[in-house]
């Protein structure tokens, strides 16, 4: 039987707080994204079922992983790091770490680096930021975790790129390039009709708590949503580009970043 799959995003990095941060180098997380992990360590409700995590190489989503999943790590739970959900511009701060640097950086953390090849982080080829490239590893990550032996796995990645992940563009925002906040969960299970695909859809609890009982799109319906956001992707260079914000008193900020 085909696992559930918990879908995260990231909390926030340091290249979420401008555009000029945009610059960084695979940025981590800031102090304000640190705290939303410790909330999820607290909030996120199946802390218990879960027997792999899976986290995106870049930087603030193996901080994120380490951070918000500690009950799973504290029982033993693996967590491996696979290039294939990794972000999807070109831009450095979603360009990921050379693998050495990594490996130097996660010593003593319980992070599977094995699956990442040399130039895992060389936005070319496989990794180009193009809607065929995209497409296709979004595809072999589905038929990855697809067959996997474990039955309930979190996949810890980016804004962009679980749209891609997801085939999902409900809710896609093109001011902030993505549909999904920052440590946002969402859960899927795979579909039983294309089986090579891997397809997977968002589970009814999951659609309930987030959106009440509105009427879920057609299939034909988010086909035709993917092409108004891959056309306005394309023409925004895939650019990321962050909302503004208001938060409380306390946390009161305007920020723009990237996925």
């Amino acid at each position: 039987m085909a696992p559930i799959i918990h879908c995260v995003r990231h909390a926030q990095g340091y290249h979420n707080l401008s555009v000029a941060n945009h610059s960084m180098p695979d940025p981590s997380l800031t102090p304000y994204g640190e705290e939303q992990c410790r909330q999820l360590a607290k909030t996120f409700p199946y802390h218990d079922s879960v027997d792999l995590l899976v986290s995106s190489p870049l930087r603030r989503t193996i901080y994120t992983t380490l951070y918000g999943f500690t009950p799973e790590i504290e029982r033993g739970v693996p967590i491996i790091a696979l290039p294939e959900v990794q972000e999807t511009a070109d831009v450095p701060c979603d360009t990921g770490t050379d693998l050495a640097v990594l490996k130097e950086e996660m010593k003593g953390k319980p992070v599977d680096l094995s699956a990442l090849p040399e130039g895992w982080n060389n936005k070319a080829g496989r990794w180009a930021p193009t809607a065929a490239a995209l497409e296709k590893r979004a595809r072999e990550a589905r038929q990855w975790l697809k067959a996997r032996p474990e039955k309930v796995i979190v996949v810890v990645t980016h804004g962009g790129f679980l749209h891609y992940f997801t085939e999902d563009w409900t809710g896609y925002k093109e001011s902030m390039g993505t549909g999904w906040a920052n440590v946002e969960y969402r859960s899927f299970i795979f579909a039983d009709e294309d089986g090579d695909n891997a397809t997977i859809v968002e589970t009814q609890h999951s659609r309930d708590s987030r959106r009440g009982t509105e009427k879920p799109l057609t299939r034909t319906e988010r086909l035709e949503l993917r092409e108004t956001a891959m056309k306005s992707r394309k023409e925004i260079g895939y650019q990321p580009i962050q909302a503004k914000r208001k938060g409380n008193k306390k946390d009161d900020r305007d920020w723009i970043g990237a996925f």
